[in-house]
């Protein structure tokens, strides 16, 4: 009997990612493909019943969820912790009470140097890019929050430094190792609704753009950052800009273009990456962008702060997955949805379409992957005793650390997720033109049809915050 593509795909997928690192070695031995595992230089040889020893960068927030996740794993010692909150800080230690602590992370990368392997970072967008190269040029393993960078020229970077030093890395793409997410890149691959026509992805989460929408100018005066937090250096490579509560820290910086990437920029790592990987997508051709009229007619707010919606629409090249030469890709959030007669595939109550999702039209039907769901294929009926991959679910966190320790490769790592990433973060570069497409060559990392928009490709760091080799 011929096993189906979608069978052979789901076996394939399954068994990479449940394999534990001596049944992983053991298997490709069998097949003769058996080859040493190189470490990159600075890390120490890992004996089978050794630790990694790890720090975690940004303890607050999702950095105290990315925390407890690490530590659970049973091969992994938290020796190094680091954040510019105290309160954040002090939490973190009494929970890794034999970690050292830190305030400034280029202090810990500094002394704990002989002392690390690998790196977790859950700060602010902005910070993102110098805390894992300079964490990659010491030879460390990292794991980082999405999005990758907060500019495409530090991405592309980013992925070229990892590349080079042959570190593990993995993009904090949680839903990645999930059995929904790779259930849905499996019957992409395996043509299950045919070849792709268009994709829709949305975010609308209900009162997740009201922290844009209730922010105003940036205040011209600021008053002095509570004693518990360096303002210094949570503002790093960014402008200096004055504190003021309840504007930037703990939660609002992703509205400021300073800081955050905005809504798609947040989200859009996480709605893409089943997408991507399932059409084997390779960098756009041309992106563009539409804006909400309040925003864009404000000199004030487009100076400062990200759109409270936006439409992003990429073209990207074809293949074999695919019906043409080109695919388009829409994005829509806030006060923009995915069309009318795309929502109603799934629903005639539009207020029923998933908040988060995305859904591929194809030859012979859709595909609607949305968050925490099993993908739906649609029409139902039709496709109702269609088969499914049988797969387990998957720690993120703890995938990179068997990584690290000599197991499987990532998931999400950074040359897989890197092209991606950059690809979402030239949308944000459109969102500051709207209404001009923009013609993408990726060899050269320009926009050729629009010279003043290739400012927006790389940020000028604040004084002393320059990267060496970048």
């Amino acid at each position: 009997m011929t096993t189906s593509p979608l069978k052979r795909l789901a076996a394939d997928y399954s068994t990479a990612s449940q394999l534990s690192r001596r049944r992983f070695l053991q298997t490709t031995a069998l097949a003769g493909l058996a080859a040493p595992f190189v470490l990159p230089s600075g890390l120490r040889a890992a004996a089978p019943n050794s630790k990694l020893n790890h720090a975690s960068i940004g303890v607050g927030g999702m950095g105290w969820v990315d925390l407890q996740q690490f530590k659970k794993h049973p091969r992994v010692q938290i020796v190094a912790l680091c954040d510019v909150d105290a309160n954040h800080l002090k939490k973190a230690a009494e929970f890794c009470p034999d970690a050292r602590t830190y305030s400034d992370w280029r202090e810990l990368l500094d002394k704990e140097a002989d002392h690390i392997d690998s790196v977790n970072l859950a700060v602010p967008d902005h910070t993102h890019f110098s805390i894992a190269y300079s964490a990659i040029q010491k030879g460390k393993h990292v794991y980082c929050q999405k999005p990758m960078c907060h500019d495409v020229a530090e991405v592309r970077a980013l992925t070229e430094a990892a590349t080079k030093k042959r570190v593990i890395t993995q993009l904090g793409t949680q839903m990645a190792a999930g059995a929904r997410d790779r259930t849905t890149v499996a019957l992409l691959r395996a043509g299950a609704i045919g070849k792709i026509k268009h994709a829709y992805l949305c975010a609308n989460r209900p009162g997740a753009v009201e922290n844009y929408r209730l922010l105003g100018p940036r205040p011209a005066q600021g008053q002095p950052p509570p004693a518990s937090l360096n303002w210094d250096l949570w503002l790093g490579t960014a402008p200096a800009r004055p504190y003021a509560p309840e504007i930037y820290h703990p939660v609002k910086w992703r509205a400021w273009q300073d800081f955050g990437t905005g809504w798609s920029g947040d989200i859009g790592c996480h709605t893409f990456d089943a997408v991507w990987k399932g059409l084997e997508m390779k960098p756009p051709l041309s992106v563009v962008a539409e804006v909400q009229e309040s925003w864009r007619n404000s000199p004030v707010r487009r100076a400062d702060t990200w759109p409270q919606g936006q439409h992003i629409t990429w073209t990207f090249p074809g293949n074999s997955l695919t019906e043409d030469k080109t695919l388009t890709l829409e994005w829509a959030d806030g006060e923009f949805f995915p069309p009318d007669d795309i929502r109603r595939l799934y629903t005639a109550d539009f207020k029923e379409y998933p908040t988060e999702s995305a859904m591929l039209i194809g030859t012979e039907g859709a595909l609607l992957g949305a968050s925490g769901q099993s993908p739906i294929l649609l029409p139902e009926e039709k496709f109702k005793d269609y088969p499914r991959p049988k797969l387990s679910e998957g720690n993120h966190y703890h995938l990179f650390v068997d990584a690290c320790l000599g197991g499987p490769k990532t998931e999400s790592h950074f040359a897989q997720t890197g092209p991606m990433t950059e690809a979402i973060i030239l949308g944000t570069v459109a969102l500051r033109v709207p209404g001009e497409t923009l013609e993408w060559n990726h060899q050269r990392m320009k926009i050729t049809n629009h010279a003043d928009a290739n400012r927006f490709l790389k940020r000028n760091y604040r004084a002393g915050w320059h990267i060496a080799k970048f």
